[in-house]
């Protein structure tokens, strides 16, 4: 009976043993394996058993891009001015290997390596030229870290720089500048608005003047239009009476002349034209030579008549 207690035994203590060598990479991680002491693989995503006592998982690496953020560093422009900058530094372990043995603190190294580089490069310009050039200023740090760090097993990806603080009296000096230029903006901005303004203004004005110039305009044709419209019909009208007279009057002539009237008839028909003649505001008359006889006549048949 104690023989089989110890086989269970023995037989849990080797499947726990078993168990405990067996290890699963996840995604994005590389495993870094001594034997005996000497690197022996780099496992990477997947299922993996170490041989008990004799192998030994001495570092986990990351294999995702990692950031880091160094504390301000003091640099000094070439115009000896002192400023405080800090970066960031975006890195990638490329080689598990490499990362674990090329280095004993890889990111104090980088921290190191980047605060000598920027005081370098920062040393070779002046505070107006360190405050504009970030960009040129990142990518020159990122391809003197990325060139260093190679050996180490470590990719760097992009560098920034976070904050750069100038002495208190360069901030305020530069605080007040920025000051007088947002005021001469807010002038000239505010010159601009008023010269709309009056722009705006006049070419109101003048579509004014040109809608009102325009309406007398139409308004004078209309009224010329109308006058002439009136006088056209005054015209016809006229026109239409005469034609109408001289109608009259050929008929009269054309009925006598049916009738076969007496020259009698046509001088009675004289005589009574002549009397409406006379009615009217004329100050001279011209009297027909055959009128005259007739008048003449009449007055003698008047004197027989009297006797």
């Amino acid at each position: 009976m104690l023989k089989f207690v110890i086989i269970a035994i023995v037989i849990i203590a080797l499947l726990a043993l078993i168990l405990a060598n067996i290890r699963v990479v996840p995604q994005s991680k590389a495993y870094v394996v001594e034997r005996l002491g000497t690197f022996y693989s780099t496992w990477q995503t997947g299922l993996h058993v170490k041989v008990p006592f004799v192998d030994r998982i001495v570092k986990i690496v990351s294999l995702k891009e990692q950031v880091v953020d160094f504390k301000p560093q003091p640099v000094i422009t070439k115009d000896n001015v002192t400023m405080q900058i800090d970066t960031v530094v975006f890195y990638q372990i490329t080689d598990p290997k490499l990362y674990t043995y090329g280095v004993e603190s890889p990111i104090s190294a980088i921290e190191n390596l980047s605060a000598t580089t920027l005081r370098n490069i920062i040393g070779e310009l002046e505070l107006d030229s360190t405050l504009t050039s970030r960009d040129t200023i990142n990518a020159k740090i990122r391809v003197i870290l990325d060139e260093a760090t190679d050996p180490w097993g470590i990719k760097v990806n992009r560098v920034e720089l976070k904050n750069i603080i100038p002495p208190r009296e360069i901030q305020d000096a530069m605080e007040k500048q920025m000051k007088a230029e947002r005021e001469r903006r807010e002038s000239i901005l505010r010159a601009e608005g008023e010269k709309q303004s009056k722009i705006l203004v006049a070419e109101g004005h003048k579509e004014s003047k040109i809608l009102e110039a325009e309406a007398e305009k139409q308004s004078a044709i209309l009224h010329a239009e109308a006058v002439k419209e009136a006088k056209i019909r005054e015209a016809e009208g006229e026109a239409e009476a005469i034609l109408k007279v001289q109608q009259a009057t050929a008929d009269a002539i054309k009925l006598l002349n049916e009738a076969d009237a007496k020259e009698a008839v046509i001088k009675i028909k004289a005589l009574e034209a002549f009397e409406k003649a006379a009615d009217g505001q004329a100050t001279k008359i011209i009297i027909p030579s055959e009128i005259q006889g007739l008048a003449g006549l009449a007055e003698g048949i008047t004197e027989s008549i009297k006797k």
